[in-house]
């Protein structure tokens, strides 16, 4: 009995490694028929380093979590097993990811002024807009998750933002975005956020704090990606 106990778990975590990989090899090739191999490897690279992001911080935080899932042109996540006990831990898990990717891609950003590699510079903006675009304060985006911790009437300043994007390129992914968001945003209107009030008791500080690193990430991606739309345009 203990002999098959032992398979059996070694069997899941093997069965885990090969979804993780699996999804990720089948991004790569749908990715591929658009933007070729290189290029799709790369993309797919920094969504598992920010998904990996979550996934460190939430092992840090004692969160079981399970390894991130890929779907091709909807992104990547990661399976919490349990949720945060309260909104600083869900901000802290929810920050991790931009912070990881941005660091990916500044690193991709570094290495193309070394080389000289257009597509290390095409990789390192689209890991800037990926970010970027993650940063917008609705759940289930990641923005969503951080700005709890300030204020969950902060997600309804993602609702326009939502809108110029959908009016700008309209996606079905936004409007996917936008029916998730949607008991998120009802529950700002009403102040019934479906948590206890214990939830959300934070001290001032940190709240400051968090509002500061999130407002920075997010005006630090929106500066490195209108620089790199120029250099790719130039």
């Amino acid at each position: 009995m203990g002999k098959l106990l032992a398979w059996l778990l070694v069997a899941g975590k093997f069965g885990k490694m090969l979804t993780t990989g699996g999804t990720m090899l089948l991004s790569m090739l749908a990715y591929s028929w658009i933007f070729g191999w290189r290029y799709a490897v790369g993309f797919v690279l920094l969504i598992f380093i920010h998904e990996m992001g979550h996934y460190v911080a939430a092992r840090k935080r004692g969160l079981p979590v399970g390894a991130p899932t890929f779907v091709p042109f909807v992104g990547a996540w990661i399976e919490m097993k349990e949720m945060p006990h309260d909104v600083e831990t869900e901000a802290f898990v929810g920050f991790a990811g931009p912070l990881a990717g941005t660091v990916a891609a500044m690193a991709c950003y570094g290495l193309a002024r070394q080389t000289g590699s257009d597509l290390l510079l095409a990789l390192a903006y689209s890991g800037c807009m990926l970010n970027l675009f993650n940063l917008i304060p609705v759940s289930p985006l990641d923005g969503g998750r951080i700005t709890a911790i300030i204020s969950p009437k902060v997600w309804l300043a993602g609702v326009p933002l939502l809108a110029a994007l959908f009016f700008y390129r309209p996606s079905p992914m936004l409007i996917l975005i936008a029916v998730l968001a949607y008991p998120q945003i009802k529950a700002a209107l009403s102040g019934d956020h479906g948590r206890p009030p214990q939830y959300y008791e934070v001290p001032r500080e940190t709240r400051i704090n968090y509002a500061v690193m999130y407002l920075g990430l997010a005006a630090f991606l929106a500066i490195m990606s209108y620089d790199l739309h120029e250099m790719i345009g130039k």
